[in-house]
């Protein structure tokens, strides 16, 4: 049976050999820094086993590791992605390949999506082929391990090639590779806190008895500025929900919950588009395209966000009380 934990495995490993390449080019910090990481991916259940048996010492040295993780982070130099020879090599192999180049990505939604349908009914004999629990995790890790090989298929290339450059590419990435766990953990924190406890009883003090509306708007705006706050959607909405959703929207209004929660994420997905908090969409691009300023892409689209959020939210007014 194909679980997450494989994933986790897989990540470390591919840690582990992006410290090596670094190794050999004598860049200690960048050897120590992926070291470490791939040591908190791969050991992470043995670190869960000891916890579950008494003994905190694995977990101190986890929470030590994550410590040392934020010390090696600013001796991190930006590591470039590549030279221009290599720029003219990749032009020149995209402009043979042409749209065969898309297949190895599409493949990844396509087998994620395929594994969350039908991966309950796939077997080999008479054992589950995945954990119904995990389904989308390990079809998604599934799907990136087809997708390497697919690559090096159309490209003629080995795949130690492709394990090369995604090396190179999170060198270039650097330590913001990390800020979508860093972000997801925070709001896990301000779940397990009672962040959402504390924004229901401020939102029930303060808002007007019985209207929906300024209600509904302050959950919506709660969304977009949780979601800059903590650069991710899927973070400031269990804190939204617990504090305003649930509590006010659903039971004291009678709002449709599944209308509520589809369109409060989008409304999220708005502060996305704001937020340098939200690193792996704003901040690596400008990176990599090596944009004079760092928040080039957060300016190019500020307008689109303010643009969906009031449709998003009229929407919402619209639909979600009917």
């Amino acid at each position: 049976m194909l679980r997450v934990e494989y994933a986790y495995w897989l990540m470390a490993l591919f840690l582990f050999y992006t410290a090596l390449r670094n190794l050999r080019e004598r860049q200690f910090w960048r050897a120590a820094f992926w070291a470490l990481l791939g040591l908190l991916f791969g050991g992470g259940d043995a670190v869960l086993a000891q916890q579950a048996a008494g003994n905190a010492l694995p977990a101190q040295l986890a929470g030590a590791a994550v410590i040392g993780l934020a010390l090696l982070a600013p001796r991190l130099r930006r590591h470039p992605h590549g030279d221009g020879a290599d720029t003219a090599r990749r032009q020149q192999s995209a402009a043979r390949l042409g749209h065969k180049l898309f297949m190895p990505a599409l493949m990844i939604p396509l087998v994620t999506l395929l594994v969350a349908l039908f991966g309950t009914y796939l077997s080999v004999a008479g054992h589950a082929l995945f954990a119904p629990a995990q389904m989308t995790l390990t079809g998604l890790t599934l799907a990136c391990v087809l997708a390497l090989l697919a690559a090096a298929w159309v490209t003629r290339t080995p795949v130690h090639q492709g394990l090369a450059q995604g090396s190179r590419l999170l060198d270039a990435i650097g330590w913001a590779a990390l800020l979508p766990l860093l972000l997801a953990a925070l709001g896990q924190v301000f779940t397990q806190s009672g962040v959402g406890a504390e924004i229901a009883a401020l939102a029930t003090a303060v808002l007007p008895s019985g209207n929906a509306f300024a209600c509904l708007l302050v959950f919506a705006l709660g969304m977009v500025l949780f979601t800059v706050i903590m650069g991710n959607a899927f973070a400031a909405f269990p804190v939204m929900m617990a504090g305003i959703g649930l509590p006010l929207l659903v039971h004291q209004y009678g709002a449709n919950p599944a209308i509520l929660g589809s369109m409060g994420m989008l409304c999220g997905y708005c502060g996305t588009l704001l937020t340098p908090m939200a690193a792996d969409y704003n901040l690596v691009p400008a990176a990599l395209l090596e944009l004079r300023n760092p928040y080039g892409v957060i300016r190019a689209q500020w307008w689109s966000a303010v643009g969906i959020f009031i449709t998003t939210f009229l929407c919402m007014w619209l639909l979600v009380f009917r």
